[in-house]
């Protein structure tokens, strides 16, 4: 009995000697932890705050958009760019900007909304889908050659059918069209047979073999 009370009696005077020696190091060592937790946490609210002040911007700019109020929108778009161009709802409302711009036939603006865009865009699908949108308007602006560089950038699963009938269709104005006959065809997998797309599709992969025959 006297051996287990001395047992007790020096282990718990190494555990006091370990405090005492160490004790320093882990209540800091707990306290960073707590820092660090709390500064995780207050970055978090932080951003979840900004992105909700982001969407309710982006909510004025769509209502503006909707009530032709176009002055309006290119104002508060202006303000989502230089407050919170880090968030997706910046490069929303660059897309919707383009949009209208393309509408009234300024395409050199449209280019430079969606460069911004896709400059800005974090996430790979809304990227990739700014560089389809950026080759369209390169396509209108009768770059074709400009506008396969574009499409080159994107994944090659990146709205394989919506960019593959897209190349094709540059490639048709750049002279090659057994090149563009892949890309259709190829398009034409990715979407499928019972795609919308599908009739134009084959309507332009006709054309080629027509223009095919009429060439021979």
């Amino acid at each position: 009995m006297a051996f287990e009370v001395y047992d007790d009696y020096e282990q718990g005077e190494r555990v006091q000697k370990w405090l005492r020696q160490n004790g320093l190091s882990i209540v800091v060592g707990v306290a960073i932890g707590l820092v660090g937790i709390f500064g995780w946490q207050q970055w978090n609210n932080h951003k979840a705050g900004r992105e909700s002040q982001a969407s309710q911007l982006y909510q004025q700019v769509q209502n503006a958009i909707a009530a032709g109020k176009n002055d309006q929108a290119d104002t508060l778009t202006e303000q989502l760019f230089k407050d919170y161009a880090e968030s997706p709802y910046a490069v929303f409302a660059a897309g919707d900007r383009a949009v209208r711009q393309v509408g009234a036939k300024q395409l050199d603006k449209a280019l430079v909304s969606l460069n911004w865009a896709e400059s800005h865009a974090a996430d790979p699908n809304l990227k990739a889908l700014m560089q389809l949108r950026i080759a369209q308007v390169q396509l209108a602006q009768d770059k074709a050659a400009d506008a396969v560089a574009t499409l080159d950038r994107m994944g090659a699963k990146n709205y394989e059918g919506l960019s593959q009938e897209l190349r094709g269709d540059a490639l048709v104005k750049l002279g090659r069209p057994d090149d563009a006959r892949k890309a259709y065809e190829a398009a034409k997998a990715a979407l499928g047979e019972g795609a919308p797309q599908s009739g134009a599709l084959q309507l332009k992969l006709d054309n080629l073999a027509v223009a095919g025959k009429q060439g021979a």
